[in-house]
């Protein structure tokens, strides 16, 4: 039996990512947990992982050439285990180029935007003293719908993201996308998004990920401490 990776993790969109993709891949893992509002990213031995500060990172017991290594950044997280399980990463070359275009779209673009609007609506006009900055809601919540935009018409041809096969593409845009209602946005004008979004929902490796440490999920909108180790510290 493999031995289980090592994932530092807390249940955020990118968390979900590499819970969701370990149970639909079937790997164990053990869960350590990384605290984001109690700053726990800064620690000197998860810096060592993660030099960026962030989570997830893995620590595979079993990497290449059977040495341990650690991974950092969700997008990479989710290459390497698609690499090392062969599994949704695309069955042929140019499905593995769709597979990677997407999961770009979704680091570059989505996650940084959705992230964003959460922020500018949410949590800004929340901290003390409040930041509630028109322009700036404005120009999230417009660039999340015209993401989705593009994600619901990649939708009417396909029945997941990069074709007609699950993909860690999927795993890495659902987290966020799943979240539509705190960014302000609306499904009425995009069903294949919608349908997408229940389907991958319905399945027992994405409920079984999105679950992990669901108890540990705050209020960050209600939370000064965590504002303070969130948004506030480099």
């Amino acid at each position: 039996m493999a031995a289980p990776i090592e994932l530092y993790f807390w249940p955020t969109p990118n968390g979900w990512k590499i819970t969701v993709a370990l149970e639909e891949m079937g790997l164990p893992y053990n869960l350590n947990l990384v605290d984001i509002g109690a700053g726990a990213q800064f620690a000197p031995e998860f810096l060592k992982i993660s030099p960026n500060n962030r989570m997830p990172a893995i620590v595979d017991p079993e990497g290449p050439d059977g040495a341990p290594i650690s991974i950092f950044e969700s997008g990479a997280i989710l290459q390497y285990l698609a690499r090392k399980t062969g599994k949704f990463g695309g069955p042929t070359e140019r499905d593995r180029i769709a597979v990677d275009q997407w999961l770009m779209w979704q680091m570059g673009g989505l996650g940084p935007m959705a992230g964003q609007a959460h922020h500018f609506l949410k949590y800004a006009p929340a901290m003390d003293p409040p930041h509630d900055l028109p322009y700036a809601k404005d120009r999230y919540r417009s660039e999340v719908a015209r993401l989705y935009g593009v994600l619901d018409r990649q939708l009417a041809k396909n029945e997941f993201v990069a074709g007609d096969f699950l993909s860690i593409a999927d795993f890495a845009i659902w987290p966020w996308s799943s979240l539509w209602e705190g960014q302000q946005q609306t499904l009425d004008d995009k069903p294949h998004l919608r349908r997408w979004l229940d389907q991958m929902g319905a399945r027992p490796g994405v409920q079984r990920g999105r679950a992990v440490a669901a108890e540990k999920r705050g209020d960050i909108a209600k939370d000064r401490k965590a504002q303070e180790a969130l948004f506030k510290r480099g």
